[in-house]
């Protein structure tokens, strides 16, 4: 299912509740992944690349500037908030081609929806959750 934010000025009386991902309201740890994506200058450059097309990942690269093992990283971080979809294609000679496109989205976001993003998180700290176990910290300091 694709996902879908909603991302708006302040409409008068406008009432924005919750955040969505495709009709249904996302929790408070991927409210964080996505705000986590989107706070690096180069994943919004990236993001506006892709903005109406899909691109081959060398073609990406050589438009943002920027080496492909570091555009791979910020790919994976857009790819794990779900902003961005890949899809690997055999060209006609058999090489491998990696194609990056956006999924849709629109983010809404407001005091309100945050409060309730809130209700729902169980990251407390880097590497942390409320009920003690690891979300990826492999450092033993469960």
């Amino acid at each position: 299912m694709p996902l879908e934010y909603r991302f708006a000025q302040k409409l008068p009386g406008a009432q924005y509740a919750s955040v969505k991902r495709g009709g249904w309201e996302i929790n408070g740890d991927d409210l964080v992944k996505i705000l986590e994506a989107l706070a690096n200058p180069h994943r919004l450059r990236i993001i506006a690349l892709l903005k109406d097309r899909r691109i081959h990942v060398s073609r990406l690269a050589r438009e943002a500037k920027i080496s492909r093992p570091l555009l791979y990283m910020h790919l994976k971080k857009l790819e794990t908030a779900g902003l961005v979809t890949s899809k690997l294609e055999l060209a006609e000679d058999g090489k491998a081609m990696n194609y990056y496109e956006l999924a849709p989205f629109t983010i809404l976001l407001n005091p309100e929806s945050i409060a309730e993003a809130v209700k729902t998180l169980t990251i407390q700290k880097a590497g942390s959750t409320t009920a003690g176990k690891s979300t990826g910290d492999k450092r033993g300091d469960n």
